[in-house]
């Protein structure tokens, strides 16, 4: 039994530490279920309700926080995206001076403590009199998630194949072919990645955010925060529970596609 164990304590360990981690998730999504006594009651009841689903649907000051929280994330993702995607091509693909500097300009984003950061770009908005708001949190999330988007792209380039490129050119496709059906399909994985770890950074962030906004503006973390002092409603844990079950289809369905993607090559092996 004992040599059973230590045969397979990876397995043991990854399932420890599986568990530590959704130990909390599972309150989070019990206390969306459970009836409070409460705004400052955190005890799981054992009393089984909807109400907390049905009123995170009515306007108010949670809702609007959310969808700040959505539109920031979304349009963050996508301006960050596709700066850092075509940044990464440029420093995997060509030579030209100032690449070194540059390559590591592209980490002190996110080597650089958040609170200097955000001190940093209110001063910036500041002295340029920007007024501070949907803008200025905007600016402030796709300049850090830019250097993420980078780093997950730039490795899965660095990880591609160069000889598949060739293949295709050998062939006579032209460059704009080889990019579309060749580069862009290999890379699509990164890219995606990339996107979906800026929009969880976005989402997620308040310190820059709380720096470079308006007493009329408000993200949900700044909510999350706002509302701590006088007990966070059970309201919040739906908004998490939706997040998280978001995220968990992406990757299911991500995992499902490479599954039937790998079927069906090792069928195509057999039959040929």
């Amino acid at each position: 039994m004992i040599r059973w164990i230590t045969q397979r304590w990876t397995l043991w360990v990854g399932i420890l530490v599986l568990i530590y981690m959704f130990v909390p998730i599972y309150y989070v999504v019990r206390l969306s279920f459970d009836q409070s006594g409460g705004r400052l009651d955190y005890d799981l009841n054992g009393t089984f309700t909807t109400e907390y689903w049905r009123a995170a649907l009515q306007p108010g000051e949670m809702r609007d926080a959310v969808v700040n929280s959505l539109l920031i994330g979304l349009a963050a993702t996508v301006v960050a995206t596709i700066l850092g995607t075509l940044l990464s091509f440029a420093l995997a693909r060509y030579r030209f001076r100032g690449r070194a500097p540059l390559n590591l300009l592209i980490f002190l984003p996110m080597a650089t403590p958040e609170v200097v950061m955000g001190s940093s770009l209110l001063a910036l908005f500041i002295s340029a009199g920007i007024p501070l708001g949907f803008v200025t949190v905007l600016i402030a999330h796709i300049l850090f998630c830019v250097s993420f988007v980078v780093v997950t792209v730039k490795a899965r380039l660095a990880g591609m194949d160069p000889r598949l490129e060739e293949a295709a050119m050998d062939l006579y496709a032209s460059e704009r072919q080889t990019f579309l059906r060749v580069t862009l399909p290999l890379v699509a994985p990164g890219i995606l990645a990339a996107a979906l770890l800026s929009f969880s950074l976005s989402f997620d962030d308040f310190i820059i955010t709380n720096f470079n906004t308006s007493s009329t503006f408000a993200t949900f973390p700044m909510f999350v925060w706002g509302s701590s002092l006088r007990g966070i409603p059970r309201e919040v844990n739906v908004v998490g529970t939706v997040m998280f079950l978001v995220a968990f289809l992406i990757v299911a369905v991500g995992e499902f596609l490479s599954w039937r993607r790998r079927a069906a090559q090792r069928a195509a092996l057999r039959a040929g």
